[in-house]
C-alpha cells in the first residue's frame, strides 16, 4: 500500500486535503483511492480499478501530478496525522 497525502493552505479558508492510496482490494484488484475535502469537515472519494500495478502506480501519479499544479503541497504521515 502506498498513500500520499497532500495539504493546501489558504489564509482565508480552512486547509484543504487530497489523498491518493494504492492498494489491493478483497479481490486481489489493484485500486486507487482518491479522498479529498475540508480538513475537519466531510469529504468525498473516489476508487478506481486497474488491471496491474504499473497502471495503477501511473494513475495514482498523475492525480498527485494534478493536485500539486492546483496548489496542494506533500506532507508526511505524521504531520498530517498528528
Amino acid at each position: 500500500m502506498a498513500v500520499c497525502i497532500l495539504y493546501r493552505r489558504t489564509r482565508a479558508r480552512r486547509p484543504r486535503y487530497y489523498r491518493v492510496e494504492i492498494a489491493y482490494n478483497l479481490f486481489e484488484e489493484i485500486s486507487v483511492l482518491r479522498e479529498w475535502g475540508i480538513a475537519g469537515g466531510k469529504g468525498r472519494s473516489m476508487i478506481s480499478i486497474y488491471g496491474n500495478l504499473r497502471e495503477a502506480s501511473v494513475m495514482a501519479d498523475k492525480y498527485r501530478h494534478r493536485a500539486q499544479k492546483r496548489g496542494y503541497s506533500r506532507t508526511d504521515l505524521l504531520a498530517a496525522t498528528g
